[in-house]
């Protein structure tokens, strides 16, 4: 018998609040190469706290990272910059480190806006079962901001499975045929335009 789709929704809920938040899972260190961010929960999942940037130039194109897993090399997927939040930083500093770490883009934190969306994913990387919070801000820079890759600051795991970085139209990402992270990111900027305004929207649990 089929689920009652709220029913369905509401389990996956339950079963996100299940996984222990980074204050009660245990371990420390590096995780299978993942990081010291990353605590091994109570269920066995691996899970972080993220902060990510969705990052607009002056004419609505959005920058986004293609990568891959080097445990599926023949899969990859489009996604935002951004990444875990580090012991003792709250998400906008992360935000501004990771954007400065992965695109060289130096940002205030008054270039920050948001967060605009926070959401939950559960998915499988680097042989592990891995559950992610993210809050996701937003930000204008012009384009000349980013003209190519600048991996100075990049971990060996990030040179490991990150492909390249991009500009994209909304209209072109609309038509990309590989996985897009987070899911509707067209949409989902599109109703970010000409501005935000002002509501955080809690986006659920995705299973990617």
């Amino acid at each position: 018998m089929t689920q009652d789709p709220l029913v369905e929704a509401a389990d996956e809920e339950s079963a996100a609040s299940a996984v222990s938040p980074r204050s009660g899972a245990d371990g420390g260190g590096p995780v299978h190469g993942l990081g010291p961010e990353w605590r091994r929960g109570e269920d066995g999942l691996l899970f972080r706290e993220a902060a990510r940037v969705i990052l607009l130039d002056e004419d609505d194109r959005v920058l986004l990272i293609r990568g891959h897993d080097v445990d599926q090399p023949e899969r990859s997927w489009w996604f935002t910059v951004g990444g875990g939040i580090d012991d003792g930083e709250d998400p906008a500093a992360a935000a501004l480190r990771e954007v400065r770490e992965e695109t060289g883009i130096v940002l205030g934190s008054e270039d920050l806006v948001g967060p605009v969306f926070t959401r939950s994913a559960i998915f499988d990387f680097y042989a592990e079962h891995c559950r992610q919070d993210e809050v996701l801000y937003l930000a204008r820079v012009p384009a000349s901001a980013f003209a190519a890759d600048n991996r100075a600051g990049w971990t060996d795991l990030e040179h490991d499975v990150i492909d390249e970085l991009r500009w994209w139209s909304l209209d072109d990402l609309e038509r990309v045929a590989i996985e897009v992270f987070p899911d509707s990111l067209v949409s989902l900027v599109r109703g970010l335009l000409p501005a935000w305004d002002g509501v955080t929207v809690h986006l659920g649990l995705a299973r990617e």
